[in-house]
Formats: structure tokens, C-alpha cells, sequence
């Protein structure tokens, strides 16, 4: 009976011994973990720079509602961007602020432009960001009809 149990503890102790991974086990995995994040990186490096030019045309459309309320309140547009902030000393019916978190920068950390009267819009208001090469050319997101 005291070989039986002295057998049972060895097979116990034996098993316990091969539950483990090995190093070349664990060392597979991480190849194959470290293959599949090389694989997945190329893929979502394209979504980081569409995710941002979707941020800026966001942007700019909220910009441009709070802009168009300014006019609603005033009948004409804020001769900066500062009016939907605090009111201008000839707004006579500012009913603001129009933007609850005040103007956001784009997403590359610059300011977004703005211009009354617009050059794009003459009668109203040209609004853009421009966009991840930072100089004014054909990649600026502004609030203007795409012509392409």
C-alpha cells in the first residue's frame, strides 16, 4: 500500500514537472505575437492620418454652426474667432459663448483659420484648417465646396 502511494506521489510530482512551457515554446509565441503586431502597424498607420482629417472636417463644421448662431444673434459674422468667446464690443445681441469648450485647435496643433468676408465664401465666411502640411495648398480642409 506504502508503494502504491509513494507511485501515485511520483506520477503527481511528474506531472506537475511537464505542466510548464518551455523556452522554445515561449519564444515561439512571442515571434508570432511580435509577426502579427508587424503586420497589423503598416494597416493602422493610414487610419491615424484619416482620423485626423475626419477631425478637422468635424472641426470645422462645428466652428462653422457657432459662427452661423453669431450671425443669427447679430446679422453679421464676428470679425474674429474670438467673438464666439466673449462679445465683441459692437455686438449688440451676443448671446453666447457659442463654443462650450472655446476654439479648438486642429488636429496637427495649429490654429484654424478664418476669414470675413470670405475669399472662397464672399458672402459669408471662409473657415479651414491647413491640413498635415501646415502651408496653404490643395490639402487644406475648409468649409468651402470640394472641387476636385
Amino acid at each position: 500500500m506504502n508503494s502504491q502511494k509513494n507511485a501515485r506521489r511520483f506520477e503527481a510530482g511528474a506531472r506537475r514537472a511537464r505542466s510548464g512551457f518551455t523556452l522554445i515554446e515561449v519564444l515561439l509565441v512571442v515571434v508570432i505575437i511580435g509577426i502579427l503586431v508587424g503586420m497589423a502597424i503598416p494597416r493602422l498607420g493610414g487610419r491615424v492620418e484619416q482620423a485626423r482629417l475626419t477631425r478637422a472636417e468635424g472641426d470645422v463644421n462645428n466652428i462653422s454652426i457657432a459662427l452661423r448662431l453669431y450671425e443669427v444673434d447679430n446679422g453679421r459674422y464676428p470679425p474674429t474667432l474670438d467673438g464666439l468667446l466673449q462679445a465683441p464690443a459692437d455686438a449688440t445681441n451676443w448671446r453666447g459663448p457659442y463654443l462650450e469648450k472655446g476654439v479648438p485647435k486642429d488636429p496637427w496643433s495649429r490654429d484654424y483659420r478664418y476669414q470675413y468676408p470670405g475669399t472662397r465664401n464672399p458672402h459669408a465666411f471662409d473657415l479651414w484648417s491647413l491640413g498635415p502640411d501646415g502651408v496653404e495648398s490643395a490639402d487644406d480642409i475648409g468649409n468651402w465646396p470640394k472641387t476636385e
